[in-house]
């Protein structure tokens, strides 16, 4: 089941009433809560997969908190600049986390580099299709790279790829430079790997992983490292859809109606295992079979396909 994605980018009351979240939004503009006159919504907790809070003035109750992250829904809060500045999961989000947990940490250090390995070649040959969509040219030295990536990317071909993909992805822009705190195509990049950080970290928790544990990743500031690496691959379609956006409006403005589209990432149809899915669904697949590699019934990690 796909689950859906809230946005709230105005002053809102979140409570819960019989298992449904009840979203009071007041009419006016000032803001004050409760009021006579108010919109008021309720939707199904187990249709949620992630909520982004995106105003000062949205109050959420602690029950409503309780039954969303008992759902395994990501709670995604913003700062002043309106960017994601937090993530919300669930501590238990399956009924063997133990036992995953177990495998997850007493993985060899062989098995996690060749992890990464099949990681960085899914990401170039995803990254390599991007570039063909927007050029209508194939970049062979691309694909070159992603076959020559050795176990655990020892030559990092990772950055080499890298270097060469933002230098070619907005031909309009043949100067840009990835930074995280930069406006324009890097605002909208932003916003959306975090949306995407939030569905495979919700994935990830779900089938019993630790998020924090990573294969690659290893910051000790980083509470989410293992999300970090297992959304690489699926990076491509943020950055796909972002091109299309900066085609519809060359300013780059992240504003609320870029958001809106930017919200169907979790929906985004992909390629896995020959078969098209919602990008949430392909998520859980991927996250099932590193489960697998874990537990040392697999050594292959399934990614999509671009």
């Amino acid at each position: 089941m796909i689950k859906r994605t809230l946005y709230f980018g105005n002053p809102a009351y979140l409570s819960l009433k019989m298992k449904q979240l009840m979203v009071r939004m007041p009419q006016g503009d000032d803001g004050d809560l409760p009021t006579d006159e108010e919109i008021v919504r309720t939707l199904p907790i187990e249709d949620l997969g992630v909520i982004i809070l995106d105003n000062k003035q949205i109050t959420i109750t602690h029950g409503a908190m309780e039954a969303l992250l008992e759902n395994n829904c990501a709670i995604i809060t913003c700062d002043s600049k309106r960017m994601p500045v937090g993530l919300m999961l669930p501590l238990a989000g399956n009924t063997v986390q133990n036992e995953r947990f177990r495998s997850q940490i007493d993985s060899s250090l062989p098995l996690r580099k060749q992890l990464w390995q099949q990681t960085i070649e899914a990401k170039i040959r995803n990254q390599a299709a991007v570039l063909q969509y927007v050029t209508g040219e194939k970049h062979n030295n691309m694909l070159k790279w992603s076959e020559s990536i050795r176990s655990g990317d020892t030559d990092n071909m990772e950055a080499r790829a890298a270097v060469y993909y933002w230098k070619t992805i907005f031909p309009d822009n043949p100067y840009f430079v990835r930074d995280h705190d930069a406006e324009g195509p890097n605002a909208l990049l932003n916003y959306g790997y975090a949306i995407l950080r939030a569905v495979v970290a919700r994935a990830l928790v779900g089938s019993g992983l630790l998020p924090t544990l990573g294969i690659h990743h290893h910051n000790r500031y980083n509470a989410y490292c293992l999300a970090d690496d297992i959304m690489e691959p699926y990076r491509p379609y943020v950055d796909k859809l972002v091109t299309e956006l900066l085609d519809e409006d060359a300013t780059g403005k992240l504003n609320a109606k870029v958001k809106v589209k930017l919200l169907n990432i979790p929906v985004i149809e992909v390629l896995i295992n020959g078969k098209r899915s919602p990008l949430m669904i392909a998520v859980s697949q991927t996250t099932t079979s590193l489960v697998k590699c874990f537990r040392g019934e697999s050594r292959r990690l399934t990614y999509p396909e671009m």
